[in-house]
């Protein structure tokens, strides 16, 4: 079976990623690098040059975090510093922290400890310290807050002189947030992160990222846009609008996602693709017309993610959800009804403290209902400081046993399966982690494998292709042929010359 990589979606589903990026310095916008000399020796003794280190950089959680690990890597890079893949060459490391999830946090924890032990300089960042900023394990660690990442250059090269600085402002004065023209490496070189807003307008009982990115702070249209133009122009093919709530874009500013979306899609080109992030079913409620012609548009993947947590009214109230589970069901009908083949990709949390056998049995028929192609399950883990920490817990093995049941309904079906025979277009923008096959995504955002045998032209490019095959996760493909001129001339000499033979021989 093929090992396809993790798709990285937004805050609510925020998977655990390690992300040491791949250094694509053509992709730095307008920035001025520091460049050492070839057989230069390292710096001895006190004598330090700054941006002369080597930086490791992990991030964990969703997109829009890793995009503030890819402005940052940006930022270091074209200041001289060396961003590596081996913690072990590195002399410092910035660990960019997720906060939604305990595993992900446990990780981001267990990688400080590591790096005391290994006497690494570190520096931190992400939700961790912003949300917890007395958090034991971070004590007398230097932290880059969430807003203040376009300053990591300054917070690394004071670690590295011994130094200790904290900025954890939570709003930056006279802007909306940091520029999105900073300098960037991109893990992946054909598809950009956009942020379009932080913050959201939610005070959900189990989340902690309200604690640290705050309330709903939206980017200016003009300057989303302008990025978008930029990166298009650099050579990306895909552009992923992320924040932790895209649906409340511009409440704010006096505008709304619909009117960015039509904005931007002026200016993706031909054979490039727009990937709108989640959002949550109150704010798109709305805007439901707009958004199912937007998703039907050809340059936008028919893709949203619309997390719906449970299929309880009861649990959504003590959740502090501000929608009730017919709210969710309109949006998800509409939008099938409206827009071919839509893809709803959403999530569950198994064994809130106040959910019922009952609650979760409504949970369960509801997946039945809808058979979610993409579906992120998570077991309710309590967030420190947050309200449904303080209450009493579901045993921990009865909730993994929701857990197990709404996996084995999730695994019975094939979302697939009736798509095997189609040709479709699909837009190819990386490999999988075997090395043995590139990955695209059709127009509905599906995963597409295709084998390298077919050659190395197909990365980066729009592709016709036959579907030959399918599993849980991910469809098989054959790219059809493509008749290039040349070929097609040399094809018609062929046969012309195998015509004159034959009328020689007869």
């Amino acid at each position: 079976m093929a090992r396809v990589k993790e798709p990285l979606l937004d805050i609510e589903e925020c998977v655990i990623a390690g992300s040491s990026p791949n250094i694509n310095s053509h992709v730095l916008p307008k920035a001025l690098r520091r460049r050492q000399r070839p057989g230069t020796a390292a710096p001895v003794g006190d004598s330090v040059i700054p941006g002369s280190q080597v930086v490791y950089l992990k991030t964990w959680g969703c997109s829009h975090n890793n995009s503030d690990g890819e402005y940052m890597a940006g930022q270091l890079s074209a200041y001289g510093y060396r961003i590596t893949e081996s913690p072990l060459d590195a002399d410092l490391w910035l660990l960019n922290s997720c906060t939604v999830k305990g595993p992900s946090e446990d990780s981001f924890i267990n990688a400080v400890r590591s790096g005391r032990k290994l006497k690494k300089k570190i520096v931190v960042a992400g939700c961790v310290p912003q949300g917890q900023r007395n958090h034991g394990d971070l004590e007398g660690l230097s932290v880059v807050g969430v807003q203040q990442i376009d300053r990591v250059v300054e917070v690394v090269e004071e670690t590295l002189n011994g130094n200790c600085i904290q900025l954890l402002s939570s709003r930056r004065q006279g802007r909306r947030g940091v520029s999105l023209s900073l300098p960037k490496i991109r893990r992946n070189k054909l598809i950009e992160i956009i942020p379009i807003n932080s913050g959201c307008l939610n005070q959900c009982t189990y989340c902690k990222t309200k604690h640290a990115r705050g309330d709903l702070c939206s980017y200016p249209m003009e300057e989303i846009v302008s990025r978008a133009k930029q990166v298009f122009q650099e050579g990306v093919k895909e552009i992923w609008l992320t924040s932790e709530d895209t649906g409340t874009y511009g409440k704010d500013i006096g505008t709304s996602l619909p009117q960015l979306l039509w904005q931007l899609i002026k200016v993706i080109p031909d054979g490039c693709m727009m990937r709108v992030g989640m959002t949550n079913p109150p704010y798109i409620l709305e805007h439901l017309q707009d958004m199912a012609a937007i998703l039907s548009h050809p340059r936008v993947y028919s893709f949203l993610h619309i997390p719906v947590q449970s299929g309880s009214d009861a649990v959504l109230s003590d959740m502090k959800r501000e929608y009730g589970v017919d709210d969710f069901c309109i949006v998800v009908d509409y939008l099938i009804s409206h827009v071919p083949g839509v893809t709803i990709a959403t999530d569950i949390i198994c064994g809130f403290p106040s959910e019922t056998e009952e609650d979760f049995e409504q949970t369960l028929k509801l997946v039945e209902h809808y058979k979610f192609p993409l579906l992120f399950i998570n077991q309710f883990y309590p967030r420190p400081g947050t309200p449904a920490a303080r209450m009493r817990r579901i045993p921990t093995q009865e909730v993994k046993r929701r857990s197990r049941e709404l996996t084995k309904l999730f695994r019975s079906y094939y979302p697939y399966k009736h798509k095997v025979g189609q040709k479709e277009q699909v837009l190819i923008t990386e490999e999988s982690t075997d090395g043995l096959h590139y990955v695209g995504h059709n127009k509905y955002y599906d995963q597409v494998l295709i084998s390298k045998s077919f050659g190395h032209h197909l990365m980066g490019k729009m592709t016709s292709v036959t579907l030959t095959d399918s599993d849980k996760h991910y469809i098989k493909g054959t790219p059809d042929p493509v008749y290039t001129p040349w070929i097609i001339v040399a094809m018609t000499t062929i046969i012309l010359v195998l015509a004159f033979l034959y009328a020689a021989i007869m």
